[in-house]
């Protein structure tokens, strides 16, 4: 099979949509299929170009099997809404000469990635030109998590937006998203059932797995032995509602045994560090390098996961596979009655949830598990079994090498071609 990647990001960034679209790439690569990833040079979750890539031009490389063709961009500084979408724009421009001129290869598959939905015009239409199949992977409903979070603003602006988006998405042979509320919000915009396909984020379960002795950061940063590490990691962004972290650090910080680090980067992270200027029981941390992730996550007796109130089932945080695997508890903001919820404290049954934006609660919430190693032990533990049964990358990926293959050897969709 030929496949086609096209998404704005890629590996080698860590966190996020690039971590998991160059996994996919990579694993598909490896098992035999020809795969090729249109792409922009990593900038995730740092807002700024990695050394050794250039924002100016394109570039050819190969990558773990995968023929990756990086095309130019504009990086913001401070990310804002229309910085955003200029940003988002300027990529879905330059990759177009990219894209034709993977005309002559004839992939079997044009899978595209949104966010960013812009993509997701030019993807359809050369698939559908070319005769191949076209699948959208919806990582986050980007434009109701623009509008819901303030991105982007107007009640006309939305309506004509989202009118525009539900078309789109009825050009796509499949449409995969990553959780099953995601899935029923996917459904609601007008796709049709038999389109839309649960294809949810994964982790390495042999490559992140519970440490049997005490993880090689706490001598190195520094921490006493029987010191309760409350960690987040990852993109420091404006979706996560981040600042709640600092108000929960401020109201412990006379509890001598809670410590917090905090590891990551991100349009969010001077003004998460000017909130806990002055705490002393607050570090942080650039993201670690991947080699060293599982003793990363091992830090943690007790993972943070806090999401803003008005994400509730937009987006499924994709750091809490990795929570799962290093089995340890999680300490998580979401409303009751969303997915997140579920997985935590049923699902998975790895953690506690209290409601987003409640320093007081959270903070009561992380003063217990601390107080409780054997809770803590037994909420890591399920985690874990969860992450083995359900996550496990192989078998993700496996289920979806089996519905790529069989969308390759259909012919493309007559009904797409006709949807309204």
């Amino acid at each position: 099979m030929k496949l086609l990647v096209y998404g704005i990001n890629f590996a080698p960034e860590l966190t996020g949509i690039g971590k998991y679209t160059g996994e996919m790439a990579q694993w598909l690569a490896q098992a035999g299929h020809e795969v090729r990833a249109i792409t922009a040079p990593p900038y995730y979750p740092a807002w700024r170009v990695q050394e050794g890539h250039s924002a100016r031009r394109y570039r050819r490389e190969h990558w773990q099997g995968v023929r990756v063709i990086r095309a130019p961009l504009w990086v913001p500084r401070q990310p804002g809404g229309l910085q955003r979408l200029l940003h988002l724009a300027s990529f879905a421009l330059s990759s177009l000469p990219a894209l034709c001129a993977q005309w002559r290869w004839k992939p079997d598959v044009v899978w595209v990635v949104e966010p960013p939905l812009m993509c997701a015009p030019a993807a359809a239409l050369f698939a559908t030109l070319r005769g191949a199949s076209a699948w959208l992977h919806i990582q986050d409903h980007e434009v109701d998590a623009a509008f819901d979070l303030g991105l982007v603003k107007g009640r006309a602006l939305r309506g004509a937006v989202q009118r525009a988006e539900r078309w789109l998405m009825r050009r796509f042979d499949r449409v995969s998203t990553l959780s099953g509320r995601m899935v029923e919000r996917t459904l609601d915009k007008g796709v049709a059932p038999e389109r839309v396909v649960h294809f949810p984020n994964w982790v390495d379960i042999d490559g992140i797995a519970p440490l049997a002795a005490p993880s090689p950061y706490r001598a190195e940063l520094g921490l006493a032995p029987d010191a309760v590490v409350a960690l987040y990691s990852g993109n420091m962004g404006n979706k996560q509602g981040l600042e709640v972290i600092a108000d929960v650090a401020r109201l412990l910080r006379d509890e001598p045994r809670i410590r917090f680090v905090l590891g990551g980067s991100g349009s969010g992270r001077a003004a998460l560090q000017a909130r806990c200027a002055g705490l002393p029981n607050v570090r942080f941390l650039d993201l670690q390098p991947l080699e060293r992730l599982n003793d990363w996550l091992g830090l943690a007796d007790v993972h943070l996961l806090p999401q803003r109130a008005d994400a509730a089932d937009l987006v499924m945080p994709s750091k809490l596979t990795g929570m799962l695997a290093s089995g340890r508890a999680v300490l998580a903001t979401a409303m009751a009655g969303t997915e997140l919820c579920r997985v935590v404290t049923h699902d998975a049954a790895c953690g506690q949830v209290v409601p987003p934006e409640n320093p007081a609660a959270m903070a009561e919430a992380l003063r217990a598990l601390a107080a409780d190693p054997t809770g803590r032990a037994a909420m890591g533990a399920s985690g874990r079994r969860y992450a083995e049964a359900e996550l496990s990358r192989d078998a993700v990926l496996r289920r979806f090498e089996a519905q790529l293959l069989a969308l390759a050897q259909a012919s493309p969709s007559d009904t797409r071609r006709a949807a309204v």
